[in-house]
Order: structure tokens, then sequence, then C-alpha cells
């Protein structure tokens, strides 16, 4: 198995931002102090805050990372998480290939996989195969917090890889938690004071333009996502597969505004191995890059001989209609070309009309969550990542019936490369 590296924006050499790591330095943020900061890939919060849930894991753990049961290297259909140490105090996922990081309501990071270990104190946590960054309580008194960047096998013990402290503040007197001013907690790897965010390979830290404003950051395999304070989408990094989304397949070094999705404001981004999602403010939802699995919901040839033995009426809702074989057809009859690439966004129809609230994408797979709380999944689904109770690909949305069946209502989504955590709550009866 080879392991799909998140995060690396790897650019030809002359495009590559040089430079060393700069001295840790202190900057003041503004956080809300009641709760710790759950992990930026997969957060229960706003429902889930009034409605205690619990989380679900499906696909791959090859490497004993806890995901629902942990039994044997696949998990086909979502179960409860089972996440050492931290029992159903789970409040956010960070999921990497080979382990995965959890963070408790209590504050603390327990790593499961490849990786062991656990730390007190934390209030984020963001993983990758080559760093695990936390932000943790200070070591000090008063207020002050420490970002921390460890080596995955280091188990959070000694001293880690980089530093830097920040100071924490309880919310404004005039209750405002500074969304407009830049200095609002963002999930990880985004920096606190957004004016930054940290990566995989080095330089570690990476200064963004303070004009950008950024309110979210994800990293895919080789490319960046933004979203800003007025929902508009930048992107950057390598654009072999189409994932930057500007119509060519040219390597961006610089954030650029993503022109096709200009004046649309977005509401979510995510960033998958070499594909990109968004999610509108209206519950549109956005793909495009590589498609070579079906991870953007477009026809791929990959799958098309597959399509005589996976009918579309796995969920009754797959959008092609029930009994469907081969490549789709348009209104004359004529067969849907497949799509390999796809370098700018496309519109994707969700079943019924759905609207989307959330979005997360694996290596090769991506999930959404709907608003009435119905989970979504398409794509790359070997170690049964997409939880439909098999290991086969599919290349249109197609719904998880095992929370609709356990009368759950999913709020948020997280996809490590091959595998999906969701969490969910108990439907309310009318």
């Amino acid at each position: 198995m080879k392991c799909p590296v998140r995060g690396a924006l790897s650019l030809p050499e002359s495009k590559r931002r040089t430079g060393k790591l700069p001295q840790p330095r202190q900057s003041r943020i503004v956080l809300n102090l009641a709760r710790p900061l759950a992990a930026g890939r997969g957060r229960c919060e706003g429902m889930a805050e009034e409605r205690r849930g619990s989380w679900f894991g499906f696909g791959f753990c090859g490497f004993g990372q806890a995901l629902g049961s942990g039994r044997g290297r696949q998990v086909h259909s979502p179960e409860p998480l089972r996440a050492p140490g931290t029992d159903a105090d789970v409040c956010g996922v960070s999921a990497s290939w080979s382990y995965t990081a959890f963070l408790s309501r209590a504050g603390q990071v327990q790593l499961s996989g490849s990786a062991r270990g656990a730390a007190e104190g934390c209030r984020d946590a963001w993983a990758s195969e080559t760093l695990l960054v936390v932000l943790r309580d200070g070591r000090g008194p008063g207020s002050g917090a420490e970002l921390q960047a460890w080596a995955p096998g280091s188990a959070l013990c000694g001293e880690p890889l980089w530093a830097q402290t920040v100071v924490l503040e309880a919310q404004r007197e005039d209750g405002e938690d500074g969304e407009g001013d830049g200095t609002r907690a963002r999930p990880l790897p985004l920096l606190p004071g957004a004016r930054a965010y940290v990566s995989p390979l080095p330089p570690l830290y990476r200064p963004l333009a303070p004009e950008l404003r950024a309110r979210r950051l994800e990293l895919g395999t080789e490319h960046a996502l933004l979203l800003d304070e007025a929902g508009q989408v930048y992107s950057w990094g390598g654009g072999r597969h189409g994932q930057l989304g500007h119509g060519t397949l040219e390597a961006e070094p610089e954030p650029r505004l993503l022109e096709a999705l200009q004046g649309l404001p977005m509401a979510e981004v995510a960033a998958g191995g070499w594909h990109s999602v968004c999610v509108s403010e209206t519950g549109d939802v956005y793909t495009w890059g590589w498609n070579e699995s079906g991870q953007l919901a477009l026809p791929t040839r990959s799958l098309a001989e597959d399509r005589e033995t996976v009918t579309g009426d796995t969920t009754g809702l797959s959008g092609r209609g029930p009994g469907v074989t081969g490549t789709a057809g348009d209104e004359g009859g004529a067969p849907v070309p497949c799509i390999a690439l796809q370098p700018f966004p496309a519109l994707l129809d969700l079943p019924l009309g759905s609207e989307a609230v959330k979005a997360s994408c694996g290596s090769r797979h991506t999930a959404v969550v709907t608003r009435a709380g119905e989970l979504y999944t398409w794509g790359w689904g070997k170690y049964g990542q997409l939880g439909h109770g098999d290991t086969t690909s599919r290349d249109w949305p197609c719904r998880v019936e095992y929370f609709v069946d356990k009368q759950l209502q999913a709020v948020a989504v997280s996809c490590g490369p091959w595998n999906t955590y969701v969490y969910a709550v108990q439907r309310e009866t009318s």
C-alpha cells in the first residue's frame, strides 16, 4: 500500500516557497474559553451542542486505528466509534492515513493507529502522516496557549518539533468574537489569527496575505483551498489533475481567486487527494479535479463496466434511477461521455433536491451532510469508506441508509484518506 500523503503541496522546485522557519512569536487572538475547540476536519457543533450524539466510523483501519468496532482491516458499514480512553466524549476527529487523532470535550487528544499517545489540555488537533499539530493550554499561569507541531511517532512525549505561543482572551465585552477582524479562532491547519497556516512539509509555517481574511483552509495532497470571510474561494498548489478549478492544469504558487464561483458565497470547502468540493450558502454542491474513481459524482470509465452489477436502487435515491446499467444516456439515448478530469467547478444535483450543509473529502471519495441530516457518499469504496455495506465504488451520490434506519441525523462528517467518521444525533420525533 502506498501512503497518500495529505497536504504535501508539492510544486516544481522553482515555484516552492523557500526560507527558514521563523522563530516562535506571540500573537493575540480571541477565543471563547467556555469549551475546547473541536478538531478542524470533523466538529460536532451547533445542534450537536444541544443534543449529545455519537461518532460513527467506517472504512480502512489496517493500522489498528479506532474505527467502529475496530475488528479487522476494514469496516464496511457505520459502527459506533470506540475510541481508546475517550469513550463517548469525543468532540472532534482528524484522520490521517495510518492514524487518527481524537479530541475529547475534556481537552484530551488521543492517538490511535500507527501513532499512539495522549495529551491533556488540548483545544484543537490536526493529523497528517508527517506532522501532528495541537493547540494546547499554555505551560505557565495565565490565559496563554501554545501551538505545537509533533512527529506522529513521538507519542506526544518530550519536546515538540516546533512551538508558538499564542495569547487567549475571553470573549470581548461587546460580545463579539472577532469574526470581522481576522482574530476569531479557526480550525487547524489555519493558525489562530488567520494570518498563516501549517504545512506537513517544510516550511511548516506559511504566511497568508492579510487581505485574504481567511475563515477556513483545507489541504489536499498537492493543493490548498481557502474560504474567506466573504464566502469567496481561493486555490493554489499543484494543478495537474484540475484540482485548482481555474480551467487549466497549471500550478499556482500563490492563492488565486476561483473566478468561476465569484459572486456565489460559499459556506464550506473540502480538499481531497486531487479533487475539490465546496458547498454554497444555499446548499449547492460544486466539484472539480480528478474523477478517476467517481469522486466528483461524474461518469467515469473505470466504473462503467461495474454498473451491470451495481444498480441505482442501492439506496433507492441514487439519482440515476433503479436498474440502470452501463453508462447512463442522455434524453436521446446517447451514452454520456466519461469524465476523467474536471478542471473547473461543476454543479452537482443531489437526489430529491437535497441541500448540503457539510462536506469532506478523502483521498478519492467524497461525503456530504444535507440540511435534513442525511449522509451521501460517492467515489472510491475499496475499503468500505462509503458506508454502504460493500466495497463498491460509485460515481453518483448515494445515501447511507444506516443513519436513516437507525433514526439518526448526521451533523458532521470527517473523511480520512481511506475512511470516514460521522457525528450523528437521535432524530426528534414529532
